[in-house]
């Protein structure tokens, strides 16, 4: 969102933002849920859940060079180089612009801003805001948003698919069919420019730091209006989500999502045991806790199994208190609720699912295959974070490429003609409140169910640790999973056409769920993120990106499918 004042987002959420360019009939539009009040701005994001920080060379004993090395062995060495220097070197930039529109750092006692250290980062150079840094960038931009009478937000607006035509053997994007949650009618953007930052997709695990909005929705209409998708397949599990079967109060109902703990723990000093209270991290990993977090991940994963036990603890108590509390208040705060104090007691955690670093293919400035489509955050694979994400290297990707979207982005808009008869060419979606509430709500209730039993069976076969064996019986288990529940729906009277939120994140995730399956079945190696036992070592012939090109319409089962059909433009 760095450039947020030029006309775009890069906020990883749900909705819409239209951007007028006074004389120019164009929009630049982001995807969240977003609550306004009179005073405040409120999104449901990932974003908003970021703890750690944005990774900037902001220290004289660093440089740019540090930090692309840092990135790309922790990315596997399958990371763009040439992306990587465009990113470290711009990102010092950014933090600045986020500073000049308001956003608040921690400063140490000699009034520079204060520069935490993450694993797999060899200097510090973590710019942050507590342990709340997502949320006071989030609140900063927001500000400015609301500030802008140039910039018209629509609320509440779930993005459905992204309206698409076809000429000269060339994809273009006009927009996109939304649905309004709270008025249940479809509205339609029509757009010479469309900007996704809709974020990952988390929920297509049972257990993950993202909010419910993080269904792949981004990624799935791409696919759909035929965006090439990469590197799907390298999913990062944080390390530490906090574990609430080991904290003394449970909470009282189940979390839509997991708490994370934050990597800067780590970074401070933190310690991992077993239930035992036994060092673990240095027989995995000579950089014991700062080790990268695929590491960290499957070394707790490799201790959980061993053991029998369903959490591990990382320990922050031999640190001063009240440097823990001024570094964590958001952490010690969540667990004093539930009756831990981390000065005095190890924090209960285990892997959650976390990030996708892959995601729609996108060029240096954030373009896509098809025209007039652009990609920011999460949703984007640009090739920065290889086969596995350096810690605080996302908020980082996100600035950078928002701002290198937009001159391209204002450049395609003055060329790019639109016919005023194609809002009224691809036919409208229909409402699902046109069937019974009956009928209705046991769709709903199917999807809730179908839901649950898809993200079973990703943890189950398409977690850390992965196998042929066990990907195909997931390519199978989806595969029955997703004809069940879409007969179920046909039988009951639903449209190819009709639209809700439920069945429509539904979709999305079975299409992200597939195109990860797909992607991870196709590298016969592991690396980073993707770690195999039929394929246990990287090799060097495997060193490229996977590549899923768009597919023929006829193939397709309906989650794949877009629902308007694509035009011919004149």
């Amino acid at each position: 969102m760095a450039a947020l004042m030029n006309g775009f987002a890069s906020l990883q959420c749900r909705a819409m933002l239209h951007v007028d360019k006074g004389h120019m009939q164009a929009s630049g539009m982001a995807f969240f849920n977003l609550d306004r009040h009179t005073t405040q701005l409120h999104i449901s994001s990932n974003t908003n859940y970021a703890q750690g920080g944005v990774s900037a060379v902001l220290c004289p004993s660093d440089s740019v060079e540090s930090h692309m090395q840092d990135t790309i062995v922790a990315g596997a060495y399958l990371c763009d180089e040439e992306i990587v220097r465009v990113v470290c070197t711009e990102g010092p930039e950014r933090v600045k612009e986020l500073i000049a529109m308001g956003a608040s750092f921690d400063h140490g006692e000699d009034g520079r801003l204060h520069l935490a250290r993450e694993g797999g980062h060899s200097h510090n150079r973590i710019v942050h805001s507590a342990d709340m840094t997502g949320r006071e960038i989030e609140r900063a931009l927001l500000q400015a948003v609301d500030n802008d009478d140039n910039i018209s937000l629509f609320g509440h607006h779930f993005a459905i698919d992204l309206l698409t035509c076809q000429s000269n053997g060339e994809i273009y994007c006009y927009g996109v069919d939304s649905l309004d949650t709270e008025t249940h009618k479809a509205v339609r953007f029509i757009s010479k420019v469309t900007l996704l930052a809709s974020g990952g997709v988390g929920h297509i695990y049972p257990t993950t730091t993202n909010p419910l909005v993080a269904t792949g929705d981004g990624i799935a209409m791409s696919h759909r209006a035929q965006a090439v998708i990469s590197n799907m397949e390298f999913v990062q599990f944080h390390p530490t989500a906090l574990s609430d079967q080991g904290l003394p109060i449970k909470p009282a109902t189940r979390r839509e999502n997991a708490f994370l703990i934050t990597e800067a723990v780590r970074g401070d000093g933190g310690i991992l045991y077993n239930q035992s209270m036994e060092r673990f991290m240095l027989s995995y990993d000579d950089r014991a806790e700062l080790a990268p977090r695929d590491v960290v991940a499957r070394s707790i994963d490799d201790q959980l199994k061993k053991r029998g036990e369903k959490y591990v603890l990382l320990d922050i108590s031999h640190k001063p208190r009240e440097k823990v509390l001024a570094h964590f208040p958001n952490i010690a705060a969540e667990c004093m609720r539930h009756g831990l104090d981390i000065t005095r007691q190890p924090i209960p955690v285990v892997p959650a699912a976390h990030y996708m670093c892959g995601g729609v293919r996108a060029g240096l400035q954030g373009e896509t295959n098809v025209k007039g489509l652009y990609v920011a955050g999460e949703v984007a694979c640009t090739g920065l974070h290889g086969a596995n994400r350096l810690a605080s290297n996302s908020l980082l990707e996100a600035l950078v490429f928002a701002r290198r979207a937009v001159q391209p982005s204002i450049d395609h808009m003055v060329d790019a003609d639109v016919d005023p008869s194609l809002a009224t060419k691809w036919a409208r979606p229909m409402l699902s409140v046109s069937l019974r509430d009956s009928i209705l709500s046991d769709i709903i209730d199917k999807t809730k169910q179908t839901r649950m039993e898809l993200q079973s069976i990703m943890w189950e076969y398409v977690g850390i640790v992965r196998s042929t064996n066990r990907l195909k019986h997931a390519e199978w288990k989806i595969s029955d999973l997703e004809s069940e529940w879409v007969e179920f729906l046909f039988k009951r009277g639903w449209k190819s056409t009709m639209v809700g939120v439920e069945t429509c994140e539904m979709r999305n995730l079975f299409c992200c769920a597939k195109l990860v399956v797909k992607s991870a079945l196709a590298r016969h190696e592991s690396r980073g993120l993707h770690f195999t036992e039929d394929f246990p070592f990287l090799e060097e012939s495997k060193r490229k990106p996977t590549v899923i090109f768009p597919t023929h319409i006829q193939e397709l089962t309906w989650s794949s499918k877009p629902l308007q059909k694509q035009l011919q433009c004149k």
